[in-house]
């Protein structure tokens, strides 16, 4: 059966198609009797309309651009899930990007999707970018007011809505954590200490440490790269002083911290507590089972979906906000319970 088009409508009433287009869409211009006649005709004759040529006259792409920087992260995968969800649900097509860490890579991405590619962007930053401080890629998208929303990584330069994790509250939180359970020398391992968010973690580590009048140690924070060997640098560490707790600030790091700990013949929580960050499937597997901060990414996900699309389709010049969301500890077997308890 062939499809039918506007066209062929239109030449069924002796009407324009502009007249068949404005009854199928409900318009108050034409007469109920003859928009209720074209809306029978369309739907017995299973008409359905070209979205593309629908999208072009309109400038609408109804098209969502999302750039995260790894998508091996989970608390990346959860938010991606969140953001698929709310646009499914309000009938906005997703285009996902990966920055991969790279700064070139983010711009060239940037630049494709501002290029009349989609119609609303959701980011976070990748990490070169923000260790250079370069932001001039999206001050162009903000110039060509492409509405813009970053979660996470995210830079108070930018002029955009931003939905953040409380990550110097969940460095703070952690750290007290261990010392509550009687741990007293306390290590963090990141691999991500470019990034605002590492950066943040270890500043609540440090007010925890302040504030129970334990003094700062450099060399118990083990800043890693990508061309590290790990089980070295925690080698180096174990040997340096007797830790009996250790943070990692994400969910991969914290398994290969887990599993090192174990070969070298340590006990989990016995010997040394571990938390990791990011309640990814990964954690609740392992053995013994890891205690996590959970940064409820599909919410985050879900929030920056709904906030990008209601300045989408409102075009209102509404001030930008920040919403910020607290982080909560999934406690599992990897930690020992606290003295009060």
């Amino acid at each position: 059966m062939k499809k039918i088009t506007l066209k062929k409508i239109a030449q069924v009433f002796n009407v324009s198609v502009s007249t068949v287009s404005k009854a199928i869409n409900d318009s108050h211009e034409i007469s109920d009797d003859l928009k209720g006649k074209i809306q029978q005709y369309a739907k017995e004759n299973k008409y359905r309309p070209n979205k593309l040529a629908l999208n072009l006259r309109q400038k609408k792409t109804k098209t969502i651009g999302v750039v995260v920087p790894n998508i091996l992260n989970y608390f990346f995968t959860q938010v991606f899930s969140g953001i698929e969800k709310v646009a499914n649900e309000k009938g906005y097509n997703l285009l996902s990007c990966i920055s991969d860490e790279s700064y070139d890579k983010e711009v060239k991405t940037l630049e494709f999707l501002g290029g009349n590619t989609v119609d609303g962007i959701i980011i976070s930053m990748a990490e070169e970018t923000q260790f250079k401080n370069k932001m001039d890629h999206f001050q162009n998208l903000v110039d060509e007011r492409i509405p813009l929303v970053m979660f996470d990584r995210v830079s108070n330069e930018v002029a955009c809505d931003k939905v953040v994790v409380d990550d110097y509250e969940a460095g703070y939180k952690t750290t007290n954590y261990f010392l509550s359970t009687g741990c007293s020398t306390v290590a963090v391992v990141t691999a991500i200490d470019h990034s605002s968010v590492g950066r943040l973690r270890v500043e609540g580590y440090k007010k925890a440490l302040d504030e129970a009048n334990i003094p700062y140690d450099d060399k118990l924070v083990v800043r890693l790269d990508k061309k590290d060997d790990l089980e070295l640098r925690i080698s180096f560490l174990l040997n340096y002083k007797k830790v009996d707790a250790i943070m990692a600030l994400d969910e991969m790091t914290a398994v290969e911290v887990l599993r090192i700990v174990k070969n070298k013949g340590y006990k989990v929580p016995e010997d040394i507590s571990i938390i990791g960050f990011t309640n990814g499937k990964l954690s609740r597997y392992v053995t013994p089972a890891l205690t996590s901060v959970s940064q409820h990414g599909t919410y985050i996900g879900e929030a920056a979906a709904n906030i990008l699309i209601e300045r989408m389709e409102d075009n209102s010049n509404r001030d930008f906000s920040t919403l910020t969301i607290k982080t909560s500890l999934v406690m599992r077997d990897s930690t020992k319970k606290r003295l009060d308890q």
